[in-house]
């Protein structure tokens, strides 16, 4: 065979290698649920003793901590990261298949760890002692659900007094009893109009005095239901889910309710729903999932897909742009306000090659950036930032807008990691627990 027809199989042969590989890519994307990677175990069995419900002095009840900023109360953590952080506990039974992979980060009241799984029919519910790892109660019901990244959940639970909700990617708003795991009620947006987004339904609910609050889509963008007998008190707007939690935002001295659904940023009376006024944000994919930050009557917003960041002032009747530019770009990562800058990832998050920066919150400016830490989530800590890369590394930052201060690192903090590690770290009670599909693994802290 001659040289040149060699080399022509030879370049053939390499675009086709490519053209596999970039299609299975392509598919894990759009369709496909990510294998799960490292040890699977069988769901252990429960407490033969329930124990009482306790609460902690740095609680972690919802998603970003208890006012949804990614900060966690416990103070005097260990800093010098160079032998590493005691492990407590680690379990691998979350997902119960290899194509159940799940998403949802846990949330923490005293003793108390709530955490979401799959297995092959089922959305699953775990209660964790928090403390020990051992398992108080499993919950679970049937529901249908495709696979784009896993059919498991993607929404974080809420814990309110003794009752936890759940919202899993099929729509399903779920209330437990937080003492024995007791399904109380639950209900599907689909029943009310609502429209599953591509990647599932991905909105933490919110607990809002006496309602429970959720984006469903289509003609039931939002909708609030009574949070003891699940009964339907409204539902508001029609349009693209987004896959951002609803959170809550004082002004003017009212309450009021901040959407980031897949259009936009709109502004709801938490009443009766009423859109008081929107910003305009579209995405490529309708894709806003990162959490709004609050300062006072300020809102800074941030989407990727090219579309940037913004900051505006805002009224019961309206806003300004205070600012807007591509300054940050995060795709599901949200940032951290500190002392009035903004630190976190931006880029795409599904390749460990982001950017770490910081951004003054008043005008926009970055201060620094780096690409020394890969492409990850964030949580704040006694006067630190945690941040996970997508391979399971963790990094301990001294956030100063005078540069990147890097002050500890833990290699494969989490085992095993095959697939991008996109759930949040989370801090209660002087422990840190990180989620990575079926292993939760709990390091202490301080």
């Amino acid at each position: 065979m001659k040289r040149y027809v060699k080399i022509i199989l030879a370049i053939i042969f390499a675009v086709l290698i490519f053209g596999v590989y970039y299609g299975y890519q392509v598919y894990k994307i759009i369709a496909g649920s990510e294998p799960i990677s490292g040890k699977q175990e069988n769901i252990p069995a429960k407490a033969a003793t329930i124990p009482p419900i306790t609460k902690g002095i740095a609680d972690w009840p919802n998603w970003r901590g208890a006012n949804f900023e990614g900060k966690s109360a416990t103070k005097g953590i260990k800093t010098d990261w160079s032998a590493g952080l005691k492990k407590h506990w680690q379990v691998n039974y979350l997902c119960q298949d290899q194509s159940t992979a799940s998403w949802a980060a846990p949330v923490v009241q005293g003793n108390r760890l709530i955490v979401p799984g799959r297995d092959k029919i089922n959305d699953l519910v775990f209660c964790i002692n928090a403390e020990t790892g051992d398992l108080i109660w499993s919950g679970s019901y049937e529901a249908k659900a495709e696979s784009s990244h896993g059919p498991g959940s993607r929404a974080t639970p809420f814990i309110d007094n003794d009752r936890v909700y759940t919202f899993g990617r099929s729509g399903d708003l779920v209330c437990w009893q937080l003492l024995d795991g007791k399904l109380l009620w639950r209900k599907n947006v689909k029943a009310e109009g609502g429209t599953e987004p591509s990647w599932g339904f991905s909105t933490t609910p919110l607990v809002l005095d006496k309602k429970v609050i959720v984006q469903g889509g289509g003609n039931a963008l939002v909708l609030a239901y009574d949070k003891i007998t699940g009964d339907l008190l409204w539902k508001s707007m029609k349009g693209e889910v987004g896959y951002a939690a609803t959170i809550t935002m004082t002004i003017e001295n009212e309450i009021k309710l901040l959407v980031y659904q897949g259009k936009g940023l709109s502004c709801l009376n938490p009443a009766d729903g009423k859109m008081l006024w929107s910003v305009n944000w579209p995405t490529s994919y309708g894709v806003n999932a990162t959490t709004p930050i609050i300062y006072n009557d300020i809102v800074f917003h941030t989407s990727g897909y090219k579309m940037g960041c913004e900051a505006i002032k805002v009224t019961t009747k309206g806003y300004t742009v205070l600012w807007k530019n591509n300054a940050m770009e995060a795709q599901h990562s949200d940032p951290v306000l500190i002392d009035g800058y903004i630190y976190g990832y931006s880029g795409e998050s599904a390749r460990n090659n982001g950017q770490f920066k910081c951004i003054q919150l008043s005008t926009g400016k970055v201060m620094w950036s780096t690409n020394l830490i890969g492409q990850g989530t964030t949580t704040y800590v006694d006067g630190h930032l945690i941040c996970q890369d997508l391979k399971g590394n963790l990094f301990l930052l001294n956030p100063d807008p005078s540069g990147f201060k890097k002050v500890g690192e833990i290699k494969s903090a989490i085992e095993e990691v095959k697939n991008p590690a996109w759930t949040v770290p989370v801090v209660a009670n002087g422990r840190l627990y990180l989620r990575y599909m079926q292993q939760l693994v709990c390091y202490q802290l301080d």
